[in-house]
């Protein structure tokens, strides 16, 4: 995986990455540098620090620290010489690279009137490496269809963060577009249009507008665009049969997944919580399953074995999950959505171990 990088990185640090132990560096997930601090690397699923000469350990000391001048180099690598060009990028705190990989950004913030403005003075940053897990949803997109509809059911996936979820909407959405079904009741179903509203650019991965990723081929992006505008521009413009979007938590984005799903779009989001629980303590998703708007619930979680995948039918008639407001489902059953069988069954989706 640091090949998918290097190109990206100061030669310093290249070389200090490079002396990894090989499987180390396949299995790299996140590199960590701040300024005149140990260089960290998350890899294999665990964190550790690197030395000089590639060692790996869980004590910081005697750990490679990149000096000022090496985290200068690397900004400006990322930003193509030109940090004023990517001003919003830096309002929003990172910035996304040609194949989806995400450096994450800490420092000293700008205000305006209350607001963040920009970053300066940047002294962390947080390179995470993009990947792309073909088949990764294949043994549960089943579980979510509507086969009254011959469509993806509306759903909401949840995960801890680097649980894999923008990899797993992704093949979601390949999978969609191709007409991928993998289920005998979908045999003849065709594929749909799909519309990617991809705000900071990792679903697809776009360059000029064009996707580097195989998002399938009746897939349009709305690339860089805030979730709430680029959805009701989709609906508006694109006229899609799915919506994917992901890391959903504001208000306006919980009106537009209501007027995409009034609309009668499929709705795929993802949001950032633990477990059910967690997802329904933040008021907008909330508000959202109380309403019936999405009809199944995906819980990712990575294991040393690979990713478990929990699937919940939120249309049934006794699905109660814990949430505050009562049982959720109701709307999406009025909306006509099917129920999948068995209620909460649980698979494992291989190795899939991506962002």
């Amino acid at each position: 995986m640091l090949e998918r990088v290097a190109h990206l990185l100061p030669s310093e640090l290249s070389v200090v990455l490079s002396r990894m132990p090989v499987k180390a560096q396949e299995g790299l997930e996140e590199i960590r540098i701040r300024d005149n601090r140990p260089l960290e690397v998350w890899t294999l699923g665990v964190s550790t620090f690197v030395s000089s000469s590639g060692s790996l350990s869980d004590n910081p000391d005697g750990a490679y620290k990149p000096s000022y001048e090496v985290c200068r180099k690397l900004l400006e690598r990322m930003t193509n010489h030109s940090v004023y060009a990517m001003e919003e990028e830096l309002r929003r705190g990172y910035i996304t690279v040609e194949g989806g990989h995400r450096i994450g950004l800490a420092g000293r913030t700008v205000l305006e009137e209350g607001r963040v403005r920009g970053i300066r003075d940047i002294g962390g940053f947080n390179v995470r490496i993009a990947r792309d897990v073909t088949g990764v949803s294949g043994q549960t997109l089943p579980q979510l269809i509507d086969r009254s509809n011959r469509t993806i059911a509306s759903t909401l996936i949840v995960g801890a963060p680097r649980q894999g979820k923008t990899t797993y909407i992704r093949d979601l959405a390949r999978a969609i577009s191709y007409g991928r079904w993998q289920s005998p009741q979908a045999l003849g179903w065709s594929g749909r249009k799909v519309g990617i509203v991809d705000e900071r650019s990792e679903i697809a991965a776009c360059v000029r507008g064009i996707p580097t990723f195989d998002v399938g081929p009746r897939t349009d992006v709305m690339d860089a665009c805030p979730k709430a505008e680029g959805m009701m521009m989709m609906i508006r413009s694109m006229s899609p049969e799915v919506l994917i979007v992901d890391e959903i938590g504001r208000d306006e984005d919980v009106e537009a997944i209501r007027e995409a799903v009034r609309a009668g779009v499929s709705v795929v989001a993802t949001a950032h919580a633990g477990d059910w629980e967690e997802a329904a303590s933040r008021p907008a998703i909330k508000r959202l399953l109380q309403e019936g708007s999405f009809a199944r619930g995906v819980v990712l979680r990575r294991t040393i074995t690979g990713l478990t995948v929990k699937v919940v039918d939120l249309t049934a008639a006794e699905t109660s999950v814990g949430f505050a407001g009562g049982t959720v489902g109701s709307a999406a059953r009025a909306a006509g959505h099917s129920t999948a069988s068995p209620r909460e069954p649980t698979a494992r989706a291989g190795d899939a171990h991506a962002p």
